[in-house]
């Protein structure tokens, strides 16, 4: 109780507030506008957080990480366009029901079931935290250098398996990602690594300048060198207040939806996407009128909104109890985290346990804020989508390029940025993911960093997984691989047949 009174404290500071409620705007109105999404934005801001306190700077990210599939909605429900990539789904059933006449009742509807989804995550962490935190500050005993590295090998595997149709895609991207974690001087053995005596490379890659090239930067030349498109007009009529009422008489379906994306969420590497398929699948399954999913269906957007609102807070606990991130947005959380002089781990439970009510707390403070907001001035939020895509992309470029060069006044980071927008603009175009390639480079770094620090302890190969906790995760490493295999198999023979 003394832990969370201090995260109250601590959370009630002016600034941190204003950075709340600041985030919580923004996040709205980034989600609203197709182009720009949660990574993009959280990809600018990054900079301008090392220049914040720790908790202000946390706080900040999280109000835009946890809104941003609100404002999402808006587009998705209105013009068949999803704001942020997580809202695809609900085109199938928002959109529908705009061309019917009850755009607002989807979008209350889909309002009522992300606070619902976002609420429920956010309790199930807290009761988390304090029914188990005094176990979970003895997991630091529990959890070597090798159990770590083999956690950050599990979360890389579940991260490739979740690109069902672009496995080998996946792979590569990742492998490129921890190929580029690698380069650098490394500290404790004065080693060089592909640097090829370029003076510039010796400190490595800088996570944040890549982060904006390959997320923010690439996003800029995609909508630069597109077309200034005119979305169809939308009217907004009627209440939105009653979406909670609908969602009252389809419990069921909002709390498995919770339940999923909860689940999902704490799984790294899997998120958003396989939460919604679950709850879709789910909802249709268990509906009187399965027919009307992807033609309108009231349930159909419940489960997809209800489920990847559960997620962000979810996606914290992997990144809190392990320090292994699940998705990009929360690796680069874990850089603000650094830069704060906090240890993700089994450790944070001991160290910062006012910390890390804040934050769940401060999560919780988003959503209430964001669906008042939302209730009472999406018309006005609505507007958003109307920017033109190039204006758009021309502000995000001159925005990463000043959050790059204030992190250590080079400009040789903003040609590096320059260098991995393209390539996030050739993958884009391509159709490739770009998460591999940043969870890559996190998870990559941890891998290394751990094996190094344990090396002194590793004669041969089996003292990798002679531990308890690293021989469980071995064992699971090796059942998804397997699972993986026979996947790819099957599919095979039904192409053979």
């Amino acid at each position: 109780m003394e832990a969370f009174l201090s995260g109250l404290d601590q959370l009630f500071q002016p600034t941190v507030l204003i950075a709340i409620v600041i985030g919580s705007i923004g996040g709205l109105i980034i989600g609203a506008v197709p182009g720009i999404g949660p990574a993009i934005a959280i990809a600018i801001l990054l900079p301008a957080t090392l220049f914040l306190d720790d908790l202000v700077g946390l706080v900040l990210l999280l109000g835009v990480y946890g809104s941003s599939m609100y404002g999402g909605a808006i587009p998705a429900i209105l013009i068949n366009t999803p704001g942020t990539p997580v809202n695809a789904l609900t085109t199938y059933d928002g959109y529908a029901m705009t061309r019917r006449g009850e755009a607002s009742r989807a979008l209350a509807i889909a309002y009522s079931s992300s606070f619902i989804g976002a609420v429920f995550s956010i309790t199930v962490a807290l009761i988390a935290l304090f029914a188990f935190g005094p176990y979970l500050r003895d997991l630091g005993a529990l959890f070597g250098q090798r159990d770590i590295m083999m956690a950050a090998i599990l979360g890389g595997v579940l991260l490739i398996a979740a690109h069902k149709q672009n496995m080998g895609i996946a792979a590569m991207l990742f492998g490129f990602g921890f190929l580029i974690s690698l380069v650098g001087r490394q500290t404790t053995r004065k080693i060089d690594r592909y640097t090829f005596d370029v003076e510039y490379l010796y400190a490595g890659f800088n996570l944040i300048v890549v982060i904006v090239g390959i997320f923010a930067l690439s996003q800029a030349m995609n909508l630069m060198t597109g077309k200034d498109d005119d979305p169809p007009p939308a009217r907004i009529s009627g209440n939105v207040f009653r979406g909670f009422t609908e969602i009252a008489s389809r419990k069921l379906i909002a709390f498995l939806s919770a339940v999923y994306g909860t689940i999902m969420g704490i799984i790294p590497g899997v998120g958003e996407f396989v939460a919604q398929f679950f709850s879709y699948s789910t909802a249709r399954s268990l509906s009187k009128e399965p027919t009307r999913f992807g033609y309108g269906s009231p349930e159909g957007l419940i489960a997809s909104e209800t489920s990847n609102n559960a997620v962000p807070a979810a996606a914290m606990i992997p990144l809190l109890a392990l320090g292994v991130p699940g998705e990009a947005l929360t690796a680069m959380m874990m850089v603000v985290f650094f830069d704060a002089g906090i240890k993700p781990g089994p450790d944070i439970f001991d160290n910062h346990p006012d910390f890390l009510f804040s934050l769940f707390t401060a999560l919780l403070l988003v959503n209430i804020l964001v669906v008042t907001t939302l209730l009472f001035s999406t018309r006005l939020i609505a507007k958003m989508i109307y920017i033109p895509n190039r204006f758009l992309g021309a502000m995000i470029m001159l925005l990463s390029f000043v959050g790059v060069f204030s992190i250590r006044n080079s400009l040789i980071d903003c040609i590096f940025a320059v260098a991995f927008g393209y390539i996030g603009f050739i993958l884009r175009r391509l159709d490739w993911p770009l998460v591999p390639i940043v969870l890559g480079m996190v998870l990559g770094s941890i891998i290394t960093q751990r094996l190094t620090a344990g090396a002194g302890q590793i004669k041969t190969a089996m003292d990798l997984i002679n531990r308890p906790v690293s021989g469980i995760l071995f064992a699971v490493i090796c059942a998804v691989i397997c699972y993986i295999i026979w996947q790819v198999i099957r599919q095979r023979r039904r192409i053979q047949q």
